[in-house]
């Protein structure tokens, strides 16, 4: 009995200790950012990088989106911020810029797929795309799967898999202690039911932290552009795309060329310099 309480123990430890590197995920998001393109600066460019969030807010008040746009940007370059992506896209969208709008959408998005409100924004700035795609239709299983995974954030599913653990725990000891026979099957079945949720939970979290850390989406962001069969601009023309677009790059092998493949099947190559990864 004590060899399987020892075993049970080892292995919930170590689920709780996936669920903390979860929640760590924004300090990984974020040194990944700050290590990057550091440049000489001029004065104007200090003063706009040591701007803060009210004043970005101001800006975007008085209908300056093109100053609102540089101070959520400089913003940015201190860390990711769902809130800061959300109002750097609406920026964009007011300054009529819809590819931009949809990029910061998504990568907003990203950092909190259960917000609405993020999500609303998004699908009116993609209904005023060129492109109308149809996808393929998935099973209607997959899709509920991927709403739930999306309901919540990379640290909300941790946290709750942090709090069903502790949860496990008080019913594991209830289990183990207790000597009346009905309380025994409460704390059994409540601690099996914890433990689903516990391996549920960092199963998710690890779905999204993954989602964050390798990021195979991107957006197209030149007005138009022409997919090529082969990497090269010579290469046989097989379809159009649009500003706004959604892709996801199968190939990322190429430093000037990326292959794509679109929600209705289509493969194809396209240039670096005509989308931006999300």
């Amino acid at each position: 009995m004590k060899k399987i309480l020892f075993l049970v123990v080892s292995f919930i430890c170590s689920l709780a200790v996936g669920a903390q590197d979860s929640l760590n995920i924004d300090s990984v998001v974020s040194d990944s950012i700050n290590s990057t393109n550091i440049t000489p600066k001029t004065f104007s460019t200090i003063v706009i990088e040591n701007a803060t969030k009210g004043e970005a807010d101001s800006a975007y008040i008085r209908n300056d989106y093109a100053s609102a746009i540089q101070l959520y940007e400089s913003l940015l370059k201190k860390g990711e911020s769902a809130d800061i992506y959300y109002n750097l896209g609406n920026s964009y969208f007011k300054a009529e810029s819809i590819a931009k709008a949809i990029l910061n959408y998504e990568r907003a998005l990203l950092l909190k797929p259960g917000d609405s409100d993020i999500r609303f924004n998004l699908e009116l700035a993609q209904s005023k795309t060129v492109d109308k795609v149809d996808s393929i239709p998935q099973f209607f299983l997959v899709t509920w799967i991927q709403s739930l995974i999306n309901s919540m954030g990379v640290d909300a599913w941790a946290t709750l898999g942090i709090v069903c653990f502790i949860l496990m725990i008080g019913f594991l000891f209830l289990f183990i202690f207790t000597n009346k026979v009905i309380i025994k099957k409460i704390g059994f079945i409540t601690c099996l039911l914890m433990l689903v949720f516990v391996v549920v939970s960092n199963s998710f979290a690890s779905i999204q932290k993954d989602a964050l850390l390798n990021r195979t989406s991107a957006i197209v962001i030149s007005p138009s552009v022409t997919i090529k069969s082969t990497p090269n601009v010579s290469g046989t023309d097989l379809f159009i795309l649009h500003e706004g677009r959604k892709v996801s790059v199968t190939d990322n092998s190429m430093k000037e060329w990326k292959e794509i493949k679109l929600e209705d099947g289509n493969i194809g190559w396209i240039s670096t310099d005509d989308i931006e990864i999300i």
